[in-house]
């Protein structure tokens, strides 16, 4: 089975710090050579709710997309995502982009839309991936974001993990 390299985007609302450590170390366990981005908080967009922490982890897998997917469903899952009675978002993970797949897939949209769209997305991509090109724009992230007109407020966050730091300089 081939290694496709995956980019992956992380948030959380509540308790987010461990929450976002917990997905970190789901995500070890499924992900070589993985790498984080800073850490970022931001105002919510399309929920009301509290402010987010949110970033960008990139590495390599033998999952195919979907299976990845399910996994990622799973991690969620673990952390709340999806209790009947959870407040906020404990946990979210969404598939930027994976591999070279642009296109629908099993009503997964590659690359993402919000790449381009929420600053706390395209910031901490185009930190960790500079020079990837985005298969729309034919840019790299770096211009990509370089060129956004994106009104959203983003703060650095001290954080770390695994005694890694993933506070933006």
């Amino acid at each position: 089975m081939s290694v496709s390299t995956v980019y992956l985007g992380l948030g959380s609302n509540v308790e987010r710090e461990a929450h976002l450590c917990a997905g970190l170390d789901a995500l070890a366990g499924i992900l070589e050579n993985m790498r984080c981005s800073a850490v970022f908080e931001s105002e919510a967009v399309g929920i009301k709710s509290g402010p987010f922490y949110n970033l960008v982890v990139t590495g390599e897998t033998r999952l195919p997309l979907m299976e990845l997917d399910r996994h990622l469903k799973f991690i969620e899952a673990e952390n709340g995502r999806y209790a009947p009675d959870r407040k906020g978002l404990p946990l979210d993970i969404d598939v930027l982009m994976y591999a070279d797949l642009h296109g629908t897939f099993d009503g997964l949209v590659l690359p993402r839309a919000e790449i381009l769209k929420n600053a706390f997305v395209l910031r901490p991509l185009a930190l960790i991936a500079p020079d990837l090109l985005h298969p729309g724009e034919n840019k790299p992230m770096a211009q990509v974001w370089q060129e956004a007109r994106i009104d959203q407020e983003l703060r650095a966050v001290p954080f770390e993990w695994r005694g890694l730091q993933l506070t933006p300089t």
